[in-house]
């Protein structure tokens, strides 16, 4: 009926590898949530930011709120954009509440260097 001292004595010091044993299920569930979830958020938001900064006169872009309009004006103090709708119909826009550009003109320097070897 009583436990003999010989089994009593078997038994392990607590602790010891088995809490780092059960921390391994943790630690691989972070690291596999940062791969599958974090990681390529954090780079979508960075190419948007990029995308975001890149905007300039002429390109074709869609408002956060589903408008589509073409870029007529850019300032670059106040974060606003000036996109036309239709014609004569022209509204300010919030750098940060274009959700994409569609079609974009070709950059700055590659027009310079294409004027030079024009002429």
């Amino acid at each position: 009926m009583f436990v003999t001292p010989a089994y009593a004595q078997t038994a392990g010091a607590p602790g010891g590898m088995d809490i780092v044993i059960q921390l391994v299920p943790f630690v691989l569930i972070f690291v596999i949530m940062y791969f599958l979830l974090i990681r390529p958020q954090q780079q979508r938001m960075k190419a948007h930011r990029a995308m975001i900064a890149a905007v300039r006169k002429g390109d074709v872009v869609i408002t956060s709120g589903g408008l589509i309009g073409k870029v007529r004006s850019v300032n670059e103090t106040d974060d606003e954009i000036v996109v036309e709708l239709a014609k004569g119909v022209e509204v300010r826009v919030v750098r940060s509440s274009i959700s994409d550009v569609k079609a974009k003109t070709e950059p700055l320097r590659e027009a310079k260097a294409t004027e030079k070897t024009a002429e």
